[in-house]
């Protein structure tokens, strides 16, 4: 048998590659909506036989299938209605806000899982030492249940706070599940993972087991989504992750900034719904919701709000699809804040075309970045918006991580969702999309804010840069889907 082997091995090698490249060439042209992305796999698979069918295998498989939880809509909303009514009708929306976003309405009622409700409260958590003191105050009066999702929870001083109280509620009875990234958990050493452990808390690695979990096709993907719920009644939700840098008590004036969120409402139920999902995947086991009575909302002017799930599952792209439908209704005026800003061409063609309608469009991203092949790379893509009106700010000063978008001064869209190719289609996020005017108003100042310390990009100050960098950076932004 050995020696037949060793005689006929090329044989058996050409038809294994033969065999995988076929199922993975036909897995890509049947799964598949972008013709390019389908072209460019179907090219790699054929030009390098076996190790491009391997490729494809941990890189370009993206679809996870999450199983359907007891949790999810029906009899959660049925109690939320007893509360507050029922979602949010087309006719409210009209009568509350500007009808161009009765359209939004509809495209979330088609593309999102969930309703856009009212009743909700949203505080803004400007920095990390509040957001942290909110969490972490959280925790401790905690009666329930606590359950934690995040992309990176660094062992170090504010992950230590947290993970300590965190280990105090588990002991007084709290049901506690942590839920962190495998990529995120192995940003500081020794992991927070291992410390939550030995402590008994139940703690989780999302997608953690790529190869003994036989998860080696979603390699790839990760969860990038900060959802924290305390006793199914306040959720914290945003862009920041569990670290130090975002301290200004531990770091000084060099910490990072970002912009996190405190909700109340509806809304919660939608994103523990979302954290369980995580769970059950990472973990197996499912998680049921205790609706508490909420508190009354008193407000001079309605909050309607929405959780927007997205990745690479049934909710691929939906982030992308209410992104794109916003620039589509905006009338007057588009400001995005974010600290990666490489959108593909969908997006961009969406708005450019608001700039050529006369929409002022504000795009502020840091000066100073904290990925360097990344800001090389949407730098080489700034001409493309530049070029139609687009406006483009780098903010001076510490790295800013928020992620922040208005429309017309009403919509509001905020969360964990990044302007890159990793956010809108590989990794796991969740945003909330917010019609107030008011919070619209605080966020707008903010980013007006950010303007006053910025420097404006001018397409004469791109284009006079020496060519060798700017043909760099063009190549780094040829690797753009995958940074």
């Amino acid at each position: 048998m050995i020696a037949f082997f060793s005689s006929y091995w090329p044989h058996f090698l050409a038809a294994l590659s033969v065999v995988t490249g076929a199922i993975a060439i036909a897995h890509a042209a049947m799964t598949k909506e972008d013709v390019r992305s389908a072209t460019g796999w179907v090219g790699v698979i054929l030009l390098s036989p076996l190790l491009g069918a391997f490729v494809y295998l941990v890189a370009g498989i993206n679809r996870i299938r999450h199983n359907a939880l007891a949790t999810r809509r029906s009899a959660r909303h049925a109690l939320w209605q007893e509360f507050y009514g029922p979602a949010v009708p087309r006719d409210a929306v009209a009568e509350c806000f500007s009808r161009q976003f009765v359209p939004m309405k509809q495209l979330g009622d088609t593309v999102t899982r969930f309703p856009l409700t009212a009743g909700n409260t949203i505080e803004i958590l400007g920095d990390g030492d509040t957001a942290y003191a909110a969490i972490e105050k959280a925790i401790a009066e905690a009666r329930h249940s606590v359950i934690l999702e995040t992309y990176i929870f660094d062992h170090d001083r504010v992950g230590l706070r947290i993970a300590d109280l965190l280990v105090s509620a588990h002991r007084r009875g709290v049901a506690v599940r942590v839920l962190v990234d495998s990529v995120g958990a192995r940003y500081s050493v020794p992991s927070i993972v291992r410390h939550l452990r030995r402590q008994g808390v139940r703690t989780e690695t999302f997608n953690g087991k790529v190869i003994t979990g036989l998860r080696l096709p979603y390699a790839n993907l990760r969860t990038h989504r900060k959802i924290i719920v305390v006793d199914n009644k306040i959720a914290f939700v945003g862009g920041m992750n569990i670290r130090e840098a975002f301290s200004r008590e531990l770091q000084g004036d060099a910490y990072a900034r970002d912009t996190h969120f405190r909700v109340a409402g509806p809304v919660v139920a939608d994103l523990f719904s979302v954290a369980a999902e995580d769970w059950h995947f990472a973990s197996g086991e499912k998680l049921t919701a205790v609706v508490h009575p909420p508190a009354a909302v008193a407000s001079t002017q309605p909050t309607f709000a929405r959780v927007v799930s997205s990745g690479p599952d049934g909710s691929l792209e939906t982030n992308h699809k209410m992104l794109t439908g916003a620039f589509s209704v905006a009338q007057r005026s588009i400001r995005i804040m974010s600290p990666y800003f490489l959108p593909d061409r969908e997006l961009i063609s969406a708005m450019v075309t608001a700039a050529r309608r006369g929409v002022e469009i504000d795009i502020l991203v840091p000066s100073e970045n904290n990925l360097t092949l990344v800001d090389r790379a949407m730098t080489a893509q700034f001409d493309q918006v530049m070029k139609y009106g687009c406006r483009i700010w780098r903010v001076r000063g510490a790295f800013d991580h928020s992620k922040l978008m208005t429309i017309d001064g009403e919509w509001s869209y905020v969360g964990s969702s990044n302007l890159d190719p990793r956010s809108l289609r590989l990794n796991f996020e969740v945003d909330l999309e917010i019609l107030d005017t008011g919070f619209a108003q605080v966020i707008e100042g903010r980013i007006a804010n950010a303007i006053r310390n910025a420097h404006a990009v001018t397409l004469h100050e791109l284009r006079n840069r020496p060519f060798p960098l700017r043909l760099l950076e063009k190549i780094l932004w040829l690797g753009s889907p995958y940074l």
